[in-house]
């Protein structure tokens, strides 16, 4: 009877232990975060918004490539390059289910028509930048974690070696998505134009001159936007904040390309003659002509950002023996480089989860989607997506897809599940025009309510892959 009770006691404590080891690290980044918040605040004001968009430009400018760098090019290898094929995979299977259960929310919550593709996007793509490496990270400096002596390297290098499949979709998938829709680009460029026309400033509401003072003036941008991928700006084109694909594909006329309407480049010449680079030998088919226009707009150039060509450049040198024994370890004639960028590799988790509180310090801006839809995407992105993730993985590793033995490997696959949209799609709703204050006020409410679904599901995740964790 005395063993028996003490033996439920024992039992009892390590559950709490195991609990209290699964919250530890989000408590970590909540501190973190709120200083960053307190900072940031506008009654404090200890720290103007300035820093923090300078501070953000640091972290993925050097902080970010530095840890991506060191982590990626000492743990990548030719085998391991074919051995984690399932993780950039899976990047792309999260999207598509994340996707469908983004579509059953615009049919159960029925937002306003202008915002479905925008509700399919939300809840389909969640943060696989700054967050996952934050957690990673901090899970791994966390005392009797599951993960063995390598954690936070092998952590790091698996999360790493999918960003660039994740920022490729959004330069190429979310950035069509996310455009205006005709109808409603349509009404405002109507309404626009009799402003500019008749200089009559009553001519729209307040509530819709705000929208249009968002899309012309940075300046007014929520800093949400700005914390994940600064900068954002800079990659506008011409047909950025217009429904491009929607015009080509809308045209019921292509006889020409001179029929698709506001095509500047696309027409022909001043001298009336044809530009060569549309002369071809053989017609080509309408919907060929109108997928290679699309793809000419598209800015997939803008991937060769400095996160990505620091996971190129691990990839490369990792996978060549040579090279990698002259970079990487103790010996490495270029050790003295690469400890430099571990040391500058260091300060990304801490300056990162500043930076986030202090976006997050502007509070909530106002949306027209919607409270039933809002709560539709939280619950559907924080609380239904994991549950799928844990059937992927399931799936996954009956079926010999998954690194035998590793729990890091398939931790890390269940985090492109579990974590709030991702904070780089207001920064697409800045560069589209369109649904910048509803972007910037669901990834606000999401972050927070995030606190408490990734601590619970740390700990599922952690009694799922390690079962005597308990």
């Amino acid at each position: 009877m005395a063993e028996s009770l003490f033996s439920k006691l024992y039992q009892g404590k390590m559950k709490d232990e195991s609990l209290f080891s699964a919250i530890v690290p989000l408590l970590k980044l909540i501190t973190l975060t709120l200083i960053g918040v307190l900072l940031a605040h506008p009654k404090a004001k200890l720290v103007p918004r300035t820093t923090f968009k300078l501070l953000s430009k640091l972290v993925f400018g050097l902080f970010l490539p530095c840890l991506i760098f060191t982590n990626l090019g000492q743990s990548i290898t030719l085998k391991n390059f074919t051995l984690w094929w399932f993780i950039p995979l899976n990047v792309i299977l999260s999207i598509a289910i994340g996707s469908l259960l983004g579509y059953l929310v615009a049919l159960i919550c029925r937002p306003p028509p202008q915002y479905v593709r925008f509700t399919v996007i939300m809840t389909a793509l969640g943060n696989m930048g700054n967050l996952p490496l934050a957690i990673i990270t901090s899970v791994c400096h966390t005392k009797n974690h599951p993960f063995g002596k390598d954690c936070e390297k092998n952590g790091v290098a698996y999360a790493c070696f999918s960003q660039w499949v994740a920022v490729a979709l959004v330069y190429t998938f979310v950035y069509h998505m996310m455009e205006p829709p005709l109808d409603y680009y349509e009404v405002m460029e109507e309404t626009y134009s009799l402003l500019d026309d008749d200089n009559d400033d009553e001519i729209i509401q307040e509530e819709d001159q705000r929208d249009y003072d968002m899309i012309l003036r940075d300046d007014n941008m929520p800093l949400l936007n700005d914390a994940e991928w600064p900068g954002m700006e800079d990659k506008e084109i011409h047909y950025s904040k217009t429904p491009f694909v929607a015009r080509v594909f809308n045209s019921l006329l292509f006889d020409s390309l001179r029929t698709l309407p506001d095509l500047g480049p696309f027409e022909e010449g001043e001298d009336g003659k044809d530009d060569p680079k549309s002369t071809r030998c053989f017609p080509e088919p309408k919907m060929v002509r109108k997928i290679r226009i699309v793809a000419e707009q598209t800015p997939i150039k803008h991937i060769l950002s400095p996160p990505t060509i620091a996971s190129f450049l691990a990839i490369i040198i990792g996978m060549v023996p040579e090279f990698k024994g002259f970079v990487f370890g103790e010996e490495a004639p270029l050790s003295f480089l690469t400890d430099s960028f571990q040391f500058m590799a260091n300060a990304m988790m801490p300056i990162a989860m500043l930076v986030l509180g202090g976006m997050l310090a502007e509070g909530p801006e106002q949306s027209r989607l919607g409270i039933r839809t809002t709560v539709g995407i939280i619950v559907a992105r924080l609380l239904v997506l994991p549950l799928a993730g844990i059937g992927v993985v399931i799936i996954a590793d009956k079926l010999g897809l998954l690194v035998e033995g590793d729990q890091m490997y398939r931790f890390v696959i269940l985090l492109h599940y579990v974590t709030p949209s991702a904070i780089l799609l207001g920064a697409i709703a800045s560069l589209r025009g369109f649904a910048v204050q509803e972007a910037s006020a669901l990834l606000f409410w999401q972050h927070v309510f995030a606190v408490v679904s990734i601590s619970l599901y740390i700990f599922v995740f952690f009694n799922f892959l390690i079962p005597s964790f308990t």
